[in-house]
């Protein structure tokens, strides 16, 4: 029995089981509820499973159910199996829905609703012990046919693998020894989907296997040394759920079967058949495979010899491909060699006529070129005659030039003594206009300080005559004398001095 792993989101009842494979234990929690059925009276109309769930997920509300789906359905009562993530709750939940009624559209009459909290199907001490005792083909002295082998389905393959293995895709016989040996000693661990010969086994007596790579779930079986150690993983397992944590830190759940070995898997005798029937198998696979091996060898021999036939064959065929092109170049080489040789012939023929015309251009050449000297030396007589008069009237004409040469700088001096004359007179009469100005100046300072001296004896007067006017008669008359008409200074004298 496996099922697709649920996401958990309440691990509060979780139980550590192996931690270092972040592996724990948590409680089932299944809800039984019945609903009973109305009689249908009219022909064709049904009752909607769906909408009876949706009316008891209602009722729960705020809790919730993670899986809830019919387990039994008859005409006159249908049976629903609901799962929760917290077995405390359940007592809660049975109060919220046993002894209620729920209505459903079309149906005038109210449906009463039974509920309790499910048992869970799992064996007892006395199932084991009852069953080995009674059994006759057990032997409770021996191993695997006793009350010591615990049978696990639906173990999540990924959860029991190594955790540095990438893909994980087959479980560790290592990690589930260690994952079991949290209850007591193991003495011996076997998961058929890791044996690749399990399927052609004929003594695996009908349990089922697995390939590689393809399923997500797996079983087990696990033998304890001890009787007590068997008793407390069974005790443990009962009722429970597989939890498994990932790095996020999310929690998924996944149920799991767990049962007492009835099959004698384990026994000695088993592991024996076993392992005889997987040598047998290893040897018939060494057998195939060496056959196997032979037959590609020879098939091997055979695709060398078509090849080396083929390589010969293309090597004939290219030797008398070479040949045949060997004599196509021969053949082509004896025609280029003729056509060079008729371009020779026609070759030399031209350089022949090229040879006369040239001589026959040589001495026309050597014609004109005495025509040409005939020619040049009656020209360099009247080129001559004509130069001896050029060069007199050029001498005429170059006198003319500095007679007037002469006449244009007696006429350039004398413009430059009449310039240098105004230039002077313009000296002179800037400089009086300096000195004019300058005179005008220090005549404006003069004034400026005598009217500036003038005030201040007029200021001293006035406060000397307020002095006088508040004091006494003496000092009236001491005023009287000191007082004498102010003469004004003489600018003209004031300049002269200057």
């Amino acid at each position: 029995m496996s099922n697709t792993p649920a996401l958990c989101s309440d691990v509060s009842e979780a139980l550590p089981l192996f931690l270092p494979q972040n592996l724990y234990l948590k409680p089932t929690a299944k809800l039984n509820i019945s609903v009973q059925m109305p009689q249908l009276k009219v022909p064709g109309k049904s009752i909607s499973n769906w909408e009876v769930m949706e009316k008891l997920k209602t009722m729960i509300k705020p809790d919730h159910f993670t899986v809830l789906k019919v387990a039994k359905s008859a005409l006159d009562f249908v049976r629903f199996e609901g799962d929760t993530e917290n077995r405390s709750i359940i007592p809660t939940l049975v109060a919220r829905v046993d002894g209620k009624t729920l209505k459903l559209s079309g149906f005038s009459e109210q449906l009463k609703i039974r509920s309790c909290e499910a048992k869970i199907s799992f064996p007892s001490r006395h199932d084991w012990e009852a069953y080995f005792r009674d059994a006759k083909h057990m032997n409770e002295m021996k191993p695997g046919e006793r009350p010591d082998t615990v049978h696990l389905e639906g173990l999540p393959t990924k959860w029991f693998a190594e955790r540095f293995d990438k893909h994980k895709d087959k479980p560790s016989e290592n990690v589930l020894r260690k994952v079991f040996e949290t209850f007591g000693e193991v003495r011996c661990v076997d998961v058929p989907c890791l044996d690749p010969y399990r399927k052609e086994n004929t003594t695996s007596q009908g349990i089922a296997t697995f390939s590689f790579g393809q399923d997500l779930f797996f079983d087990a079986f696990v033998q304890y040394k001890e009787y007590l150690a068997f008793v407390k993983a069974m005790s443990a397992l009962r009722s429970m759920k597989l939890m498994y944590k990932d790095t996020d830190g999310k929690a998924y759940v996944a149920s799991i079967k767990a049962d007492f070995d009835r099959t004698k898997h384990l026994s000695d005798k088993n592991i024996r058949k076993r392992r005889i029937e997987r040598e047998k198998l290893e040897q018939l696979e060494l057998e195939r495979e060496q056959r196997v091996r032979k037959e590609r060898e020879e098939e091997e021999r055979k695709k060398e010899e078509e090849r080396q036939k083929k390589v010969a064959e293309e090597n004939e065929r290219v030797r008398k491909k070479k040949e045949k092109s060997m004599k196509k170049k021969m053949r082509q080489k004896e025609r280029e060699a003729k056509r060079y040789q008729h371009k020779l012939e026609l070759k030399k023929q031209a350089e022949e006529q090229m040879v006369a015309a040239k001589i026959a251009r040589e001495e026309r050449k050597i014609l004109i070129a005495q025509r040409k000297l005939e020619s040049i030396h009656l020209l360099t007589i009247l080129f001559e005659r004509i130069k001896e008069i050029k060069t007199k009237e050029e001498v005429e004409q170059q006198l003319r030039e500095l007679e007037l040469e002469k006449l244009r700088q007696i006429e350039k001096e004398e413009q430059n003594r009449i310039e240098a004359k105004k230039k002077e007179e313009n000296k002179k009469k800037l400089k009086k206009e300096v000195l004019r100005r300058k005179e005008e100046e220090l005549r404006q300072k003069i004034m400026k300080n005598f009217k500036r001296k003038q005030e201040e004896q007029s200021t001293l007067e006035r406060e000397a005559l307020r002095k006088r006017l508040a004091g006494t008669t003496r000092l009236k008359s001491t005023v009287t004398k000191d007082t004498q008409p102010f003469k004004k200074p003489r600018l003209k004298s004031v300049l002269a001095k200057r």
